[in-house]
């Protein structure tokens, strides 16, 4: 695969790779695999790589999506595939410390505990925050993401948004590369990987 998420994230382009010798074409693999896998996972689409493709090491970029529930009436529509947050949130504030965060930084404030990598230095290309109704929608593009960095940052805006961090701090926790100065770790039910980027 091209790489793993956390118990409890859901994933809309998981990309993965087989080798396999078949007398099938990609679309009966595609229905033969569908037919075969638990009602929660399913295939969209199978392709014939190029020799040597690695799903994981092959990947350029991965574009990841964060869903709030800004309400304060429950929803169990959306309850396993959000983060119900009922406090006000300053938006305005979120998207200031967001904007911080692009470029390339050590991001080892927002990195899991017991992770073993051998740099923390990532690159995020873009980070944005819109409202739809009642959902705030974070999307998160970048080279690579650390253990729990996505729902690190999030965590951390959503302190931004009730006040608790100043936007202007994100800089700081950042410079600071401990974790402990940072904000918690949003749930997990509320990611989703969205894309992996090829060239």
């Amino acid at each position: 695969a091209s790489g793993r998420t956390d118990s409890g994230v859901h994933a809309l382009g998981q990309v993965c790779n087989v080798k396999a010798i078949l007398r099938m074409d990609n679309r009966a693999l595609m229905m033969a695999l569908n037919s075969m896998l638990p009602k929660d996972i399913s295939i969209k689409s199978a392709e014939t790589a190029p020799n040597g493709f690695n799903a994981r090491r092959d990947a350029k970029w991965k574009k990841y999506r964060y869903v709030i529930h800004y309400s304060s009436i429950p929803s169990p529509l959306i309850a396993r595939t959000s983060w119900r947050v009922p406090a006000h949130l300053d938006v305005g504030s979120m998207r200031k410390a967001a904007a911080q965060l692009a470029g390339e930084h050590d991001f080892s404030s927002f990195m899991g505990a017991r992770s073993s990598v051998k740099t923390t230095v990532r690159t995020v290309t873009s980070l944005s925050i819109r409202r739809k109704g009642d959902m705030l929608v974070f999307e998160i593009t970048g080279n690579g993401f650390l253990k729990y960095m996505v729902r690190n940052i999030v965590g951390t805006l959503v302190e931004v948004g009730k006040k608790r961090f100043s936007a202007d701090e994100m800089s700081k926790i950042l410079k600071l590369k401990d974790r402990k100065k940072a904000g918690p770790t949003a749930p997990a039910h509320g990611l989703f990987l969205v894309e992996v980027g090829y060239e």
